[in-house]
């Protein structure tokens, strides 16, 4: 009979590169189909048969607790381990050593995994096998690679500018209380951090076998514009449902779900899959495109059409406006025919400079990011690629790009 398995998340970190959005939220409850990454992760071990959970939180872990509580909505018993400086994964695991059993699994919370990848860790806990999940990637350089010869891992590379596989470790570990004692041995990295991937390298030179498994399924989240790929891909499993009022002459194509309390007003046009969350007032007249989640309480008026984008909750698109492939925070206010581009006239890829650094996001269409309880006057332009802060104020007919820094006022 198989021993019930735990499962440590580790949920504490800020996501610095996941910035403006996570300067009020931890990246774990960044919303994805309107529901937080962590959330998607949760429901997976669910069905994988784990329902123990024990999460690791810290930044920001109030929004965490505040949202999941015990567990008892999701079907999952939830226990909460305080990491109050952020010093790495391997000091978050020492973090709940003392919560944890002899057998369980580790996952990082910012990932979302399938459950049939789940259980193959499962298969290998109760086994006491330790295990590191794997999938080969486009741009190894970006990720944490993992050399495997003969089914076990050899060497991991932590974002090496020469990798020398296309392996990336996905974030999901088999592991026992051997790898609990040689954490308490692990020293601390150049980076300034206790990680777990020198707590496998230390059990590696001392002759333990740590096997690779590749996943199927692996999203990850490393920047904003990441969350667009991310909701698109969740939104294709959706099926569509209409909880709120419908008025006549509304016009619903493929999947689109409707939350409780939300009404659709006449005119409105959405080609789904579309996911738009409780109490929003929708239309009249708007258009809806695909790959749009659209979060609680949330206004989108008349004459407004709206592309692949997040909005999240309590934000309002009110009046004769565009956005499109963009991710809006919070509490924000678009003000009438403010429209954002999404698109450079040479078609090329949209990077952003970020500190110094070019990053190519790798779309062709993105537009911005904007944090939480941003508000545009009338007729503002924003364009390709611009990243805007929390609490910014833009005025009227005033056109924006880059990178605005938080509580900015700009004419």
């Amino acid at each position: 009979m198989n021993v019930e398995l735990q499962a440590v998340i580790l949920a504490a970190g800020e996501g610095t590169r996941m910035r403006p959005l996570t300067h009020t939220r931890p990246k774990v409850m960044l919303p994805i189909a309107n529901k937080p990454i962590l959330e998607h992760l949760l429901l997976e071990l669910r069905k994988a048969g784990i329902d123990d959970v024990v999460l690791v939180v810290g930044y920001h872990d109030e929004k965490v607790r505040a949202y999941f509580g015990d567990g008892e909505p999701l079907g999952i018993r939830i226990s909460y381990v305080t990491q109050r400086r952020q010093l790495g994964t391997a000091h978050a695991l020492k973090a709940a050593a003392h919560v944890l059993g002899d057998r369980f699994l580790m996952l990082n919370g910012d990932v979302i995994l399938r459950s049939e990848d789940v259980q193959k860790f499962v298969s290998m806990a109760h086994e006491g096998a330790l295990a590191l999940g794997v999938k080969e990637v486009e741009r190894p350089e970006d990720y944490g690679i993992v050399l495997v010869e003969d089914g076990h891992v050899v060497e991991i590379f932590e974002k090496a500018e020469r990798p020398p596989t296309n392996l990336a470790n996905v974030g999901i570990y088999s592991f026992t209380s051997e790898t609990l004692e040689a954490v308490e041995r692990t020293e601390l990295s150049p980076r300034g951090e206790f990680e777990i991937t020198d707590t496998l390298r230390l059990l590696i030179r001392e002759g333990a076998s740590v096997l690779a498994v590749a996943v199927d399924y692996w999203l990850d989240v490393s920047y904003p514009w990441d969350l667009l790929n991310a909701n698109e891909e969740i939104l294709k499993g959706m099926r569509g449902e209409v909880l709120g009022e419908v008025e006549d002459n509304v016009t619903l194509r493929g999947e689109v779900f409707i939350g409780e309390g939300t009404i659709v007003r006449n005119g409105s046009y959405i080609v789904g899959p579309v996911v738009i969350g409780k109490n929003c007032e929708i239309g009249p007249n708007c258009y809806i495109r695909p790959h749009t989640a659209i979060g609680d309480c949330c206004h989108v008026g008349s004459s407004v059409e709206i592309k692949n984008s997040i909005i999240m909750r309590s934000s309002k698109v009110p009046h004769h406006n565009y956005v499109g492939d963009s991710v809006i925070g919070e509490d924000c206010n678009l003000g009438a025919g403010t429209k954002v581009a999404n698109l450079r006239l040479n078609n090329a890829h949209i990077k952003i400079h970020v500190k110094g650094k070019t990053i190519d996001t790798g779309r062709r269409k993105f537009g911005a990011i904007i944090g939480d309880n941003v508000k545009t006057g009338i007729n503002v332009s924003i364009n390709v690629g611009t990243l805007i802060g929390n609490n910014v104020r833009i005025g009227p007919g005033t056109t924006v790009g880059g990178i605005i820094e938080p509580n900015s006022v700009i004419f």
